[in-house]
Formats: structure tokens, sequence, C-alpha cells
């Protein structure tokens, strides 16, 4: 958790204060103007971050890329899959983008106001909210895509809770 004196203010412009957030964890990122794209090492893999701020709509949109490429042949269960996970979820979503099997986690957060901004605290919820489901369900997928589990029996190996670790 980081801490708000680490920071000029306690809030900025959503791409700024997404930037100032990425920078302080010293995680890689890249910017062009109302996008910033960061990479974030995972327990299971590497995550591409990626925040698209659209001004017109106040909405600041923000995906999160697990690394996974669905087969054509692993679709139809995957699709399953990912309903079953997508009711587990509270905030956000995943979905597989049709042309290109991407797998990803997706949530957009409305940021109103003459002078939109975001504060550190929201920057904070909406990564590590992303991060956390990824992580969280990224067994689930290859257990289905690699495991030979059906959706079903792949969420529920998932969402056993352990106690400490190996």
């Amino acid at each position: 958790m980081l801490d708000e004196a680490e920071f000029d203010r306690d809030d900025a412009a959503p791409i700024d204060m997404l930037e100032s957030y990425f920078a302080a964890h010293g995680w890689s990122h890249e910017r062009e103007d109302e996008e910033i794209v960061a990479r974030v090492k995972g327990s299971w893999t590497e995550y591409e971050l990626r925040a698209i701020w659209r001004e017109d709509d106040g909405v600041l949109q923000f995906l999160a890329f697990p690394d996974i490429r669905v087969p054509d042949e692993r679709r139809i269960a995957l699709y399953e899959a990912i309903g079953l996970v997508n009711e587990q979820l509270w905030i956000g979503h995943f979905e597989l983008w049709s042309s290109s099997g991407i797998l990803l986690f997706r949530h957009a957060a409305m940021v109103d106001g003459d002078e939109p901004t975001l504060s550190l605290g929201q920057a904070e919820m909406l990564v590590e909210s992303a991060i956390d489901e990824c992580e969280r369900f990224y067994p689930v997928f290859q257990f289905v895509l690699w495991g030979g589990k059906t959706p079903a029996e792949a969420l529920a190996a998932a969402l056993i809770e352990t106690q400490g670790e190996a």
C-alpha cells in the first residue's frame, strides 16, 4: 500500500495519477497522451495493464491482460469458464476478444467533474483489484485450456482456500 505522502497531491488527472502510481511501484510503463501501459509481474504470469482515459465520456477504462491466448478449439469451453468466473465478480469482468483469442479483465470507472481527478485510493483500487482478480482466476483458465478440466471443475479447484504458503 502506498502512502499519499509519496505523491505531490492526493488526486490528479486520471492518467497522471496512474503514471505516478506505476512509477512509485517501480513498474515499467509507457504513456501516450490519454493512455498508459504498464507491465507487472504476478505470481502466475506477467500482466500488461492498460488504462485509457475517455475525457468526452468521463470514463477511465482499465484493462489487464494475463498473457493467455485461447486456441480456436478451446474457445467454447473458455467462454463457459468466463461466464462462471464473472458470476463471482462484483466489479469488472473477464472477456475474450474474438478476433485475437486474447483473454482480458476489464473495468471502467466514471470520473466526473469540471476537472476530473482520480485519488490515490481510487487508483490503487482500480489497479489492485484487476491484478487480484487475474491472479485469483488465472488457474481456472489454465485448468480449462491445458488441464483437461471442465469449466465447473476448474472453478471449484481454483477456489479452494489454502492456508499458508509452500
